[in-house]
């Protein structure tokens, strides 16, 4: 039987507009036109804030370009005359981002939920023929490209928090980074 304890710690999307993750206090600010085509510059012009010495640089472009890529999609539907709203703050110890749209916001958050909290269970029981059922996350609004992955690698990157406001067009961020330590000579 496989361990399901780690279910009793599982991630879920959360909402709460008063989390300490939506206060842009001495964050940086850019706005963007919804254009699809451009999301990998829009990600680009944020990143290059981030110092370094952050480990899996490749991976928070991906993340932030992914979150960004919803917000353009799912929140503005492309309309190129909606804006993407992004707060950033980096440094060697975090990442930390709030993105909003102007979309109607996400309203299939508890469905995404309960198919997630199934969905781990699954791959914890090791029940790989309905695993099947649970590869990627649909709705009537999805195309071809949709899946919900960008939203369950989020859960596991973003180890500070992932989390909507209420009326949930904007989600907000934090990964933290493990700090060297420093020889003492």
């Amino acid at each position: 039987m496989a361990d399901l304890t780690y279910l009793s710690e599982l991630k879920e999307i959360r909402v709460n507009e008063n989390s300490p993750l939506f206060d842009k206090t001495g964050m940086h600010y850019k706005e963007f036109p919804s254009d699809y085509r451009q999301i990998r510059y829009f990600t680009l012009l944020i990143v290059q804030s981030a110092p370094l010495e952050i480990k899996e640089i490749n991976l928070l472009e991906q993340q932030i370009s992914e979150v960004i890529k919803n917000a353009v999609k799912h929140g503005n539907q492309c309309t190129v005359g909606k804006k993407v709203r992004v707060w950033y703050s980096f440094d060697s110890a975090h990442a930390h981002l709030i993105v909003q749209d102007e979309g109607e916001g996400f309203r299939d958050l508890e469905k995404w939920n309960d198919f997630n909290r199934k969905r781990l269970e699954i791959l914890s029981a090791q029940d790989f023929e309905r695993l099947a059922d649970f590869v990627s996350w649909r709705t009537q609004k999805s195309d071809d490209n949709d899946g919900g992955n960008a939203l369950f690698a989020a859960l596991e990157y973003w180890d500070g928090g992932f989390v909507f406001n209420d009326a949930r067009n904007a989600v907000a961020m934090l990964k933290s980074f493990p700090q060297k330590k420093h020889a003492i000579g």
